[in-house]
Order: C-alpha cells, then sequence, then structure tokens
C-alpha cells in the first residue's frame, strides 16, 4: 500500500480509501465487518463514513441514519489503533432543528456520537 501525507499535520494515510456507506444500507453487519478487515489487511489505514449513512438514506427518514458508524464501533475495536476515521457531520439525522448543518452544538453532538456512546449506537437526539 502507499500512504502519502494529509495535509500539514504529517499525518500519513493509504491513498485507498474504505467508503463505507453500504454498511447498514446495503450490506449487514457480518459483510460490513468481512469488508472492513479485508481492506485493513490489505493496508487500507483511511476509513470514510457519515452520521448520515444507513437506511434512512433511501427511506428518507433520519431517524434511521448511523449505521454504518454504529457498525463501525462494534467491529472496529481490535484495529482501531491501525485506521483512521473520517466521518461528516453536515446531513439531517433527526427531526429538530438543531439535527443538521454546521452549528457548534450539531458538530459537537455529531463529534460524540461518532466516537460512540456506551451502546455504540447514535445518541437520540
Amino acid at each position: 500500500m502507499i500512504y502519502r501525507r494529509l495535509g500539514q499535520a504529517g499525518l500519513k494515510v493509504s491513498v485507498v480509501a474504505l467508503g463505507c456507506m453500504a454498511f447498514g444500507r446495503w450490506i449487514d453487519e457480518r459483510s460490513s465487518a468481512q469488508v472492513f478487515d479485508t481492506a485493513v489487511d490489505a493496508g487500507i489505514t483511511l476509513i470514510d463514513t457519515a452520521d448520515v449513512y444507513g437506511r434512512g438514506m433511501d427511506s428518507r427518514d433520519p431517524l434511521q441514519s448511523g449505521e454504518s458508524e454504529a457498525i463501525l464501533g462494534r467491529i472496529m475495536k481490535e484495529k482501531r489503533q491501525q485506521i483512521i476515521l473520517a466521518t461528516k457531520v453536515n446531513g439531517r439525522v433527526g427531526i429538530g432543528p438543531n439535527d443538521y448543518g454546521l452549528s457548534r452544538y450539531h458538530m459537537m453532538r455529531a463529534v460524540e456520537d461518532s466516537i460512540g456512546n456506551p451502546k455504540n449506537e447514535p445518541s437520540s437526539r
């Protein structure tokens, strides 16, 4: 695998990233774990997800968002130190007025939810 510096921070990541939009949306947790393990074993260190990835993308129900992050939280435990996890925070993940966008409140909630709560499930908003 080839690795390159990301920005000015000196962080090195694989030139190939694993996109996890299918996790919890089109493939189940077991298949997601197989894809994840294969990617990391091949040297991929950059894992990309979003708080909106999941069944809610197809049903347009923001209350069904977050499966990708929840699945990643459960399957990456043993390999967490090997990866750089990137996520996005702008999408609608609930029905409240602060459940989307780039306000400090929403971004902080998204970070807290992304790194996991005790159940490794998205928090109720």
